[in-house]
């Protein structure tokens, strides 16, 4: 058993984490005791259970780090560090929005992180399930997809791997309700990444206009979802899905309008969130959650 104390020098608000990582079924969130089980594989194949509590506040946060396996702690905090991006000064972005026309937005909910998924693979995966759903059965079926394919294991559910899904039949798929096109759209982009041709950690480091020019060649994946893999899957800083319904119902809300606006409109209103906009899109999401 091994533990590591992390304490930030920026605000961080991992209540809200957690308030968002519960709206997985498959994700262990406990948000009285503060914590979350995270499923994580390391170089060599291992699957690892890592544990992070929340022991500070949002403008002192510091955490908890738990892990069994005292050989593999310097790799797992490293993966668990860059998942929840605790190298990025979120008070300097908070800033940035002081002075917007968003100003309210981020003084109401500071320190708003960017909540990633914990698997590069999955997240697309998850992004082409979703897409076009209601969220409801959006999770209905990546937790049907989990839980026949991936792996239980201490206590978590650790994600399929591309070259099992590439296996598959598309019936196989159909039976949980998945569309004919879905279960195309998943078979065949894993089949794609289990043989190479695309390669997630490879594309992970290019710009996000190489990755959208890229992703969007594959057949089902469309900018709505290369997008959510930039953003959920990387976490990249500076995203506004404008399209997405989310946003404009957030945007409408607040702006007080009588409809939703345009994209044109959305593109006037974001003048001068860049280069933060997925900050302001996590903020406008949350503004409508409850």
């Amino acid at each position: 058993m091994w533990k590591e104390t992390i304490t930030l020098d920026t605000i961080y608000d991992f209540d809200y984490s957690l308030q968002r990582l519960q709206m997985d079924p498959l994700l262990v969130v406990d948000r009285q005791r503060r914590s979350v089980d995270i499923p994580l594989r390391t170089e060599d194949g291992e699957r690892h259970k890592v544990t992070v509590r929340a022991k500070g506040t949002t403008p002192h946060p510091a955490f908890e780090v738990l892990g069994e396996q005292k050989d593999y702690q310097t790799e797992l905090l490293k993966q668990t560090f860059d998942l929840f991006q605790w190298d990025k000064d979120l008070t300097v972005i908070n800033e940035h929005f002081i002075g917007t026309n968003l100003e309210r937005l981020f003084y109401a909910h500071p320190g708003t992180p960017i909540v990633r998924d914990f698997d590069l693979y999955f997240s697309l995966m998850k992004g082409i399930i979703h897409q076009q759903l209601n969220m409801k059965f959006a999770y209905t079926l990546s937790t049907r997809f989990v839980e026949a394919y991936g792996t239980y294991l201490d206590g978590v559910w650790f994600y399929p791997e591309p070259e099992d899904i590439a296996r598959l039949d598309y019936g196989d798929l159909r039976t949980m309700q998945f569309s004919q096109r879905k279960a195309e759209y998943v078979i065949d982009t894993s089949g794609k990444i289990s043989g190479g041709e695309i390669d997630l950690a490879a594309l992970a480091a290019q710009s996000d206009k190489q990755i959208i020019d890229q992703l969007v060649k594959v057949r089902g994946i469309g900018a709505w979802t290369a997008e959510n893999w930039l953003l959920f899957g990387l976490g990249r800083d500076d995203l506004l899905p404008k399209a997405d319904i989310g946003i404009q119902n957030a945007l409408k809300f607040y702006f007080d309008m009588d409809r939703k606006p345009t994209i044109s409109e959305i593109t006037d209103m974001s003048d001068g969130w860049a280069p933060y906009q997925s900050h302001a899109a996590l903020t406008l999401w949350r503004s409508i959650e409850g």
